[in-house]
Formats: C-alpha cells, structure tokens, sequence
C-alpha cells in the first residue's frame, strides 16, 4: 500500500467516539440532547468525558400557559437539572427565540466562538439532513453547528481581525436516519428516561410512555446484530467527510 493510500483510508476512517474527553452537546431547544442521545452523553460522561451543553433556543414557545418570558425561564431550569443528571457540567446558550429567523451561516460564528472556547474533541447535534424533518430550528442548528465544526479551524472567521484556531477531532449527529455507528446503551438508556423526565413542563406521563417504548424498539432493532441487548445510532463524522464527499451518506 502506498502512502497517498494510507491516508486514503486513514482519511475516510469513522472516527470512533471513545474515548472522547471534551464533548460539546449542541441543541436546538433545550430538551433535545436528553431525547437525541442521552443515553451516550451519560455514557460518555460516565466514562470521563466533560460535557457542556451549547443550547441555541431558549425554548420560549414551548409551554401554551405561560407567556414566552416564563417558558424562557422554566425550561432554562429544566436544562440544566437534566444535563447535570446525564453529567453536564458546562452550559451555553445563545439564547435565541424558538422559530429564529437567523440563518445557519450566521448562527455558525456563533458556535464557532464557543468551540474555540470549550475545545471540545467531538461535538454533538442533531442531523439537518434527517429525513423528514421539519421543524426549522432543528435543520438550522444542524447545519450551522456542522459547518461550526468544519470551518472552527480558520483563524480569518469572523473577517476582520486574527482569531484563535481549533478543530475539533469529530461530529456525531444524532436524530440521523443515516446512523453509521451503534453504542450500547443498554446500561444508560434509563438515565436517558429519567433526565427527559425533568423536562416537566414539556413531556406528561402519557407522551413519555410512549417515547420510551418507541426509544426501546428502536436500541432492540439497532442492537440486532451485536451482543447487547439495546443501541444508539449515530452518524460520525470527521471534517474530511462534510466537505465535497458524495459518499458519506454512504460511510
């Protein structure tokens, strides 16, 4: 094997998410980490990873008795009792009303900041390629927090002055209907269970039923082919493959 070949394959590898040590959790609203993959965060964080959650909505639109002002300040609490519960211990927010008509370009620079500030090794959101989905906060974070990642290395963003460089090792999209890697979490899908549970003024005991027999035929149907009893898919990425790479829906 040559050495441009090695590279090859040493490029287009899935990056593997263990042992991850800094990990920057980005979310839309502010319980879709504790849905999207909050089992793997406790998971990791129980495996020594730091957590911090980058929240882009204040989730001000999300309780229909409560003026947006006091949905804004129940779920800021709510976020932070269930990411402390999975084993958060870093939060921040742009603070950003539910609908937000700022485009994913603008709202990139914005995490490219807190990316350089953390310096996380993998970040997490949700995938803007999902599909079928159609709420707009979730495509929009998706896409500025993937191109956050990719383009949190060049020193010229934001024009106009030297900025400090990072990269972050790897992106894993949760919400994917492309998963590429499957974790067990059939120790952690509880605490998932029990951190969406704070979430109390979003999810009542009926709803939350049925998430979780849906989150439990889901880790069966993915666990199907391993050694465990229940999974979580993800879509991992390097920066490699979110640039130019017709195949990675494929990897």
């Amino acid at each position: 094997m040559t050495e441009a070949e090695k590279q090859y394959h040493q490029a287009i590898k899935i990056p593997d998410l263990f042992p991850s040590k800094r990990v920057l959790c980005i979310q839309p609203h502010p319980d879709d980490n504790e849905v999207g993959a909050g089992a793997v965060i406790a998971k990791l964080a129980d495996s020594g990873a730091e957590i911090a959650y980058l929240t882009v909505t204040n989730g001000d639109l999300g309780i229909e008795e409560c003026t947006p002002e006091e949905t804004a300040a129940i779920r800021g609490l709510e976020l932070k009792e269930a990411g402390r519960s999975l084993g958060a211990s870093h939060f921040y927010s742009l603070g950003l009303p539910d609908n937000f008509s700022e485009q994913p370009e603008e709202v990139a620079l914005k995490i490219i900041e807190i990316i350089r500030e953390f310096q996380p090794d993998c970040v997490f959101a949700p995938d803007p390629w999902m599909c079928y989905e159609a709420h707009s906060d979730h495509r929009k974070t998706g896409l500025a927090a993937a191109q956050a990642f990719l383009l949190s290395g060049n020193s010229h963003l934001p024009r106009g002055k030297k900025n400090l460089s990072f990269n972050a090792e790897k992106i894993a999209f949760y919400f994917t209907s492309h998963p590429n890697t499957v974790i067990d979490v059939s120790n952690h899908l509880p605490r998932q269970f029990e951190a969406i549970k704070l979430h109390k003024s979003q999810f009542d005991p009926a709803f939350l039923e049925v998430l979780q027999i849906y989150f439990t035929e889901q880790g069966r149907k993915l666990a199907a082919d391993s050694d465990f009893e229940l999974g979580m898919g993800l879509k991992v990425l390097s920066s490699f493959h979110l640039h130019c790479i017709v195949d990675a829906v494929k990897m």
